[in-house]
């Protein structure tokens, strides 16, 4: 019977002893993160054009963003609302891919955009004024679409009016006069 003791002692040791998991690369803390899409609409000059999004809701789940992913969607991306508005400063440390960030003023132009961002960069990025939000997009999309600073951003039901979105996350800006 002490020899089992031992034994049992020894393999509650070992399991104490190894390292817990990193939940940020476990695809169950991940998807959590990814519960929450809605659309959102960018109206440039020429077109509008549409993303569905992940919201970044919670600290937990903002300071999470689009670490570790391997990819992004051409038309997906993630939001990360400001409430209240405040001046935001993002970083690309374990970020493995290249993203566009739209800084969003409240009154829903593009305040500041910063294209095809460095993967692990820990060089800060901020519009330097407060915002509603910030949009991460994959690297280059903005470009593509030809989304520029001072395009409107509107997001859920009033993003697509005609469409029913429940979601308690709608910004809705007034179009410029």
């Amino acid at each position: 019977m002490t020899r089992f003791a031992a034994l049992l002692a020894l393999a509650l040791a070992a399991c104490a002893s190894q390292p817990a998991a990193n939940n940020a690369t476990q695809p169950e803390a991940r998807s959590e993160a990814q519960a929450t899409t809605i659309p959102l609409v960018i109206r440039t000059a020429k077109t509008t054009h549409r993303f569905d999004v992940e919201v970044a809701r919670t600290p937990q789940q903002q300071e999470q963003g689009l670490m570790f992913r391997k990819s992004l969607g051409p038309d997906t991306g993630m939001l990360f609302p400001m409430d209240p508005p405040r001046t935001a400063s993002f970083w690309m440390k374990d970020t493995l891919i290249p993203l566009d960030m739209l800084f969003i003023h409240t009154d829903g132009t593009i305040a500041f955009l910063k294209s095809n961002t460095e993967p692990y960069s820990r060089v800060p990025v901020s519009a330097g004024v407060p915002v509603a939000a910030v949009l991460e997009l994959a690297g280059g999309r903005a470009a593509a679409l030809g989304i520029k600073e001072g395009d409107s951003v509107a997001w859920g039901g009033c993003a697509v009016p005609q469409e029913k979105v429940e979601t308690d996350l709608n910004f809705c800006p007034r179009p410029p006069p």
